[in-house]
């Protein structure tokens, strides 16, 4: 019943920037946290930034001062904004939905 797609993603040189963009269905998106998770091919899926129902927002340290997450909760959707992208980005984004519900993800490729 609950639907997450991701949509944003592609290869960017470093330095550029993306937004990605989660649109939600199905579900009361507005009462409940949502979050970007990364994970690139070897490593662990990595927390990258968090957005309360009331607005507050946290980040991992190695995303501060150049990610942004924000939602539009009249559209049913999170935006993480990235700029200044590193190599190191480089990995499948996904959003989640209340600690629960997952999308597909969009692959981010940063890379000259």
């Amino acid at each position: 019943q609950v639907q997450l797609v991701e949509s944003g993603g592609g290869l960017v040189q470093p330095g550029g920037s993306l937004r990605l963009s989660c649109v939600a269905s199905g579900s009361r998106f507005s009462v409940y946290a949502m979050a970007w998770y990364r994970q690139a091919p070897g490593k662990q899926r990595e927390l990258v930034a968090v957005i309360g129902s009331n607005g507050t927002t946290r980040y991992a340290d190695s995303v501060k001062g150049r990610f942004t997450i924000s939602r539009d909760n009249t559209k049913n959707t999170v935006y993480l904004q990235m700029n200044s992208l590193k190599p190191e980005d480089t990995a499948v984004y996904r959003c989640e939905l209340g600690f629960t519900y997952w999308g597909q993800g969009t692959q981010v490729t940063v890379s000259s």
